[in-house]
C-alpha cells in the first residue's frame, strides 16, 4: 500500500494499530457505546461494522458478530503462545483486535473483539449514500475520495441482470452492469446537490457508452438513487446542467439497484499503484 494512513494517529493509536497493541478492557470510548450508524476504520475510513452486529459480550471491549462484506482482512497469530486469529482492515492493514467463534453469545457464534482506538463511530444521521457511473470507476473513486465531506467510496458494478459479474464479464458487454462508485458522505458537508455538480463537471454526460477515450456499455452516464428525494433532486440537478451544455444529456437516473464490489485489485487502484490519472 504507497499511501500512508498511519502518519497522523496519536502515538497511542499507533500502539494499537500500527504496532498490534491492545487497550485496557472497559477502558475504550465505544464499549458501552450502542447508538446507530456505522464503525470505520480509524486510520484509513474504510467501513467496518455496522451498529446492528454490536453487542455486549461483557468482555470490555467492543464485540461485533458481524462485518462489513470483505472489510476485515485475518491472519493467524501465535503470539501468545496459542492460536488466534487477528482481524484488521482490509484497506490500510491497521490491527482492529481478534475474532473467536464457539462462544455462542449470539446467533453467528461469532465475536469481533475490537478496541476503540482502531475505530471511529458515525452516527447514521451524517451518512448518505449514492450510486454513479462516470466511466473508469479508478478515476471516478480516485476524485470523490478526494472529496471533502465523502466517508467512504467503492468500486463496483450496477445496473446489469448478471449476478456477481466479473470485471472481464462487465467489460465484455453481455452483463449490461456499469461501472460504479458507491459514495458514503456527510451530507452536513456535502450536499447532494453539491456532490452531483462534481459528478456533472468531471465527465461528459451526453456521451453515449464513451468517457475519456474509453468505450463500451459499461462506461454509461447514470445516477442510482436511495430515496424519493435523491431522485427529485437528482432530475432537478440534470435539468440545470442542461442548461449550460448544448449536448443532450444521456445520463440515467433511476431507483439503486443491487450493488457488486469489483475484484480487490480495483479499489483503490491509483493510489495503489502512485496513479494521479487512468492515462497509463
Amino acid at each position: 500500500m504507497s499511501r500512508d494512513f498511519f502518519s497522523d494517529l496519536t502515538d497511542e493509536e499507533k500502539e494499537i494499530i500500527v504496532h498490534k497493541g491492545t487497550e485496557r478492557p472497559f477502558s475504550g470510548e465505544y464499549n458501552d457505546s450502542f447508538l446507530e450508524g456505522v464503525f470505520c476504520c480509524r486510520a484509513c475510513g474504510n467501513f467496518l461494522y455496522e451498529s446492528t452486529s454490536k453487542f455486549d459480550s461483557g468482555c470490555g471491549w467492543p464485540s461485533f458478530d458481524d462485518e462489513i462484506a470483505d472489510a476485515v482482512v485475518r491472519y493467524e497469530d501465535n503470539s501468545l503462545g496459542r492460536k488466534r486469529t487477528e482481524i484488521c482492515c482490509a484497506r490500510c492493514d491497521g490491527h482492529l483486535g481478534h475474532v473467536f467463534h464457539g462462544e455462542k453469545a449470539t446467533k453467528k457464534d461469532t465475536r469481533h473483539c475490537v478496541n476503540s482506538l482502531s475505530i471511529k463511530f458515525i452516527d447514521k444521521n451524517k451518512i448518505e449514500k449514492v450510486t454513479v457511473g462516470a466511466g473508469c470507476f479508478w478515476k471516478v473513486e480516485y476524485l470523490f475520495k478526494n472529496t471533502e465531506g465523502v466517508y467512504n467510496v467503492k468500486s463496483g458494478y450496477m445496473g446489469g441482470h448478471t449476478k456477481n459479474p466479473t470485471y472481464n464479464e462487465v467489460c465484455s458487454g453481455s452483463t449490461n452492469h456499469i461501472e460504479v462508485v458507491e459514495i458514503y458522505f456527510n451530507p452536513n458537508i456535502l450536499t447532494f446537490l453539491e456532490l452531483l455538480n462534481i459528478f456533472w463537471s468531471n465527465h461528459k454526460p451526453a456521451s453515449i457508452d464513451s468517457q475519456n477515450g474509453d468505450s463500451g456499455s459499461q462506461y454509461r452516464s447514470a445516477i442510482f438513487c436511495y430515496s424519493n428525494l435523491q431522485l427529485e433532486q437528482a432530475f432537478e440537478s440534470k435539468k440545470e446542467y442542461q442548461e449550460k451544455i448544448e449536448q443532450q444529456i444521456v445520463t440515467t437516473i433511476i431507483e439503486a439497484e443491487v450493488f457488486y464490489k469489483a475484484e480487490e485489485y480495483h479499489q483503490d487502484y491509483l493510489n495503489k499503484n502512485n496513479l494521479d490519472s487512468c492515462s497509463l
